[in-house]
């Protein structure tokens, strides 16, 4: 087997793409830690304030270069709660929700929405992933699209009913059976 001058420079380039994409992942970390962690916070915390929304806005660095920014909507009691015996309840503590910018092993940001789950009533369901950016996109409407995003989204758990149909109950056989189905044709005379 030969390989031609073609291959070659093929396989070169390639190399070439693999070398700029490492050398993006540390220009993307040094953004991350220059700036842009510290962006996120304050917007987020100018944002929440500016819109009365109760939360904490804070920085999770438990790894180095996994680093996140979160808004949370923090914890509470449920309202509802499960009999320990003798006429007690322990309430069960819901979570409210939260929004994440999460750096991820590239240096690429991941942003998410945790949606509310109340403990023991079923299972949380798995975070809603946003986009993920290159840190130079992300710009300020970007992080206002995120929060309306992030609100519609808990406002939305939070007020729960059938009435309202999913987008995704609209596809497969469900549809089949809810349509109206036509009269049949009337005989000529």
């Amino acid at each position: 087997m030969t390989f031609t001058e073609q291959d070659y420079l093929n396989f070169q380039r390639k190399v070439e793409r693999y070398k700029e994409v490492l050398s993006n992942v540390k220009q993307y970390r040094a953004f991350w830690n220059k700036s842009l962690k510290k962006d996120i916070l304050e917007l987020l915390t100018k944002s929440a304030a500016y819109a009365q929304l109760p939360c904490t806005v804070e920085e999770r660095s438990d790894i180095k270069n996994l680093e996140a920014i979160v808004l949370s909507l923090g914890s509470a009691t449920s309202g509802l709660g499960e009999p320990v015996g003798d006429g007690m309840h322990r309430d069960l503590i819901k979570q409210n929700g939260s929004l994440v910018y999460q750096q991820l092993f590239n240096g690429k940001i991941l942003v998410l929405i945790n949606l509310p789950f109340i403990e023991k009533y079923g299972q949380p369901q798995p975070p809603k992933t946003i986009a993920i950016y290159r840190p130079e996109e992300l710009k300020e409407p970007y992080f206002i699209r995120h929060l309306e995003t992030f609100i519609n989204d808990i406002t939305n758990w939070e007020d729960y009913d059938d009435e309202r149909l999913d987008e995704n109950q609209r596809i497969g056989f469900k549809l089949n059976f809810e349509q109206d189905t036509p009269a049949p044709p009337t005989p000529p005379q």
